[in-house]
């Protein structure tokens, strides 16, 4: 859900010289994670449908129906063909639909919050779940080559994981470099492969008639509402193809999907069908089946290849997602490491990194097995697709202006898809599919609880504040000390006195000759354009009133941005400059408005939040920190 490569191209815009450049760099990065699910998908599901009894012609056929039209249905027509068309400046992702939405409604929704955060949530479990499952899947084809590597599987995961999220922090670049080639080997293998066995049972084509999949689900009543959970693991990585909209553009998404991925997955999936039509001893390994006995050691080393490239796409994919939710206010700053210098795309988050590695490391030796996480890892994908779909309505119908009821007849049909996946999913709650949504509760109950705290924390030194209007009044009446320079004070609201300012005039009896009530904003916009970056409104002869605004995927640089003063007249001098922060103490207290576990959950976090000076780039010899004692 990252990427190593910043397009240039509007989503809608003509195709430039760098379209194959985006297109293969789409292929590697974006699709990663549904292209490894051959390994995994079709076996899952057709066990699922089997249910102990052998396999049948009708479970093959049935399976391969429904993954050929959940392919269709959820993958190309509602991701590829429609949302990769609502677009927030370029940028795509749960939380940019969210942003999209609140931006058409006119105003902040808490409906449209809720779905966002739990569509963001359910992102970062499957980010967890992803590396895990696709590894595992992977290194299990060593069991096929020989059973003496059976009680090394695990181990060997656990290194390659371990080993995937150390070198993070170096950045993504070089491995990247590499993420296109190596996809475009595997997709070719996999359609090769899969061309081959067809041949096996040429008849396994009838399944492209939708007939087999609605007589299956509709024949087997709760086996097939299993499998179709099951099957809903052949489109994980689907809602990738729009949260990597900003960095590579609508049309090489498109293409590359259409004329290349969704081919190969496809041919894949039927080869494996023919196979075990053919012989239904396959299903065990079907998908390592698929090669002779003497190049599965080969397809192990590039299906680890493709898996590994698959988890650095989510991985990555979560430190962006997390980063958008800090920069909207849904979070406390995290410390972000911008990993290249020219790629805005790639950034580091270190305490992101080790609870990722942490989580990881548990599902793996928790589960063991693919087969076992196979049951937690739908439910997670399938509730962030429900989130888009209800987000995508207000969208179509709010933003672009089309008829309440025209919106709902082309969004609701995939909704409902979606929540059948759901559903079915729900199915495997006892079987590990509680782990996503524990984690997913955890995760928007830390949102919650970071959103209610902050506004009672605004609330209450509300109550203490002094009108900036007031101040000034009262210092022109009876001016303190004046001394040379420019103090900037940084607030959330600049029609009242930051509390670092009154601090300063409280003891140390001083003002400034020129004084800057500092307001940092997030847009709703992934970026802003530097015209709009900086405002100043001069309230008095030593006060100024200054804006910036960041969108919320840009780096905050607070020194960078009052430069751009300099054009509107200020002279801004970083070396005659201090900034003065307010730190506050905070305490649990009963009367709060909060249980008292919130209250130290809040606390907790803010304590863990990094330092403003640090995110918002502020020079630590030009900061003054001035302490202050809340109760909250």
């Amino acid at each position: 859900m990252t990427a190593s490569i910043t397009s240039t191209e509007a989503p809608d815009g003509p195709v430039t010289s760098g379209f194959w450049g985006l297109t293969l760099g789409s292929i590697g990065v974006v699709f990663g994670d549904i292209g490894t699910s051959p390994l995994y998908a079709f076996h899952e599901a057709v066990r699922g449908a089997a249910h102990g009894q052998p396999v049948s012609r009708v479970m093959v056929l049935g399976v391969l129906s429904l993954i050929l039209w959940a392919l269709l249905i959820v993958v190309t027509a509602k991701y590829v063909l429609l949302l990769l068309r609502a677009d927030n400046n370029g940028e795509g992702g749960t939380l940019s639909l969210m942003a999209l939405g609140q931006r058409a409604l006119g105003r902040r929704s808490w409906f449209l919050m809720a779905l966002g955060v739990v569509g963001a949530s359910m992102f970062i479990g499957d980010s967890m779940i992803t590396p895990a499952i696709s590894v595992l899947s992977a290194v299990e084809g060593l069991k096929l080559a020989t059973p003496a590597f059976e009680h090394y599987v695990v181990p060997l995961t656990v290194l390659i994981l371990t080993l995937l999220f150390a070198v993070q922090s170096k950045g993504t670049a070089l491995v990247a470099s590499a993420f296109g080639p190596v996809m475009v080997v595997w997709f070719t293998v996999l359609a090769v492969l899969g061309a081959v066995h067809i041949a096996d049972d040429p008849s396994v084509l009838a399944a492209i008639n939708p007939y087999y999949a609605l007589q299956f689900l509709l024949s087997h009543g709760t086996i097939g509402l299993v499998t179709l959970g099951a099957v809903f693991l052949a489109v994980t990585g689907g809602e990738a193809l729009y949260a990597d909209l900003g960095h590579f553009g609508r049309k090489p998404i498109q293409s590359a999907w259409m004329f290349f991925v969704l081919p190969a997955l496809l041919i894949n999936y039927f080869g494996q069908g023919a196979l075990v039509l053919s012989d239904p001893s396959a299903i065990e390994h079907s998908f390592y089946r698929m090669v002779p006995e003497h190049f599965v050691l080969p397809l192990v080393g590039l299906a680890t290849a493709a898996t590994v490239i698959a988890s650095q796409a989510v991985i990555t994919g979560a430190y962006s997602l997390v980063y958008q939710a800090v920069q909207l206010g849904l979070l406390p700053r995290f410390e972000v490491r911008f990993t290249s210098e020219t790629h805005a795309g790639q950034i580091y988050l270190p305490r992101v990194n080790r609870l990722l590695l942490i989580g990881v490391m548990l599902l793996v030796l928790l589960f063991h097995t693919p087969s076992n996480l196979a049951s937690a890892y739908g439910i997670a994908v399938s509730t962030t697709m429900v989130a888009d779909g209800i987000m995508g309505f207000i969208v179509i119908w709010k933003l672009w202006n089309w008829r309440a009821a025209t919106a709902a007849a082309v969004i609701l049909p995939f909704v409902v898809v979606d929540i059948s996946f759901f559903s079915a999913n729900l199915l495997k709650l006892l079987e590990g599919a509680w782990v996503p949504l524990l984690f997913g509760v955890i995760m928007a109950g830390t949102i919650w609880t970071w959103r209610r705290g902050s506004g009672i924390l605004i609330q209450k030194t509300r109550r203490i504040e002094v009108p900036l209007d007031d101040l000034i009044r009262s210092l022109e009446k009876r001016p303190p000390h004046i001394v040379k320079g420019t103090a900037v004070f940084l607030t959330s609201d600049p029609s009242f006195v930051p509390t670092a300012l009154l601090h300063n005039l409280k003891h140390n009896k001083v003002l400034h000759e020129h004084n800057v009530v500092l307001t940092i904003e997030t847009a709703h916009t992934p970026r802003v354009d530097l015209s709009e970056r900086f405002r100043m409104e001069r309230i008095s002869d030593k006060f100024f009133k200054v804006r910036l605004r960041f969108g919320y995927m840009e780096q905050p640089n607070v020194p960078k941005a009052l430069a751009i003063a300099r054009k509107q007249g200020w002279q801004f001098d970083i070396m005659s400059t201090s900034f003065f922060v307010s730190r506050r103490s905070l305490k649990a207290s009963a009367q709060s408005g909060m249980p008292l576990w919130q209250d130290h959950l809040f606390i907790a976090l803010s304590r863990s939040a990094n330092d403003a000076t640090d995110y918002f780039q502020i020079p630590t010899g030009r900061v003054v920190e001035v302490g202050t004692q809340v109760t909250i």
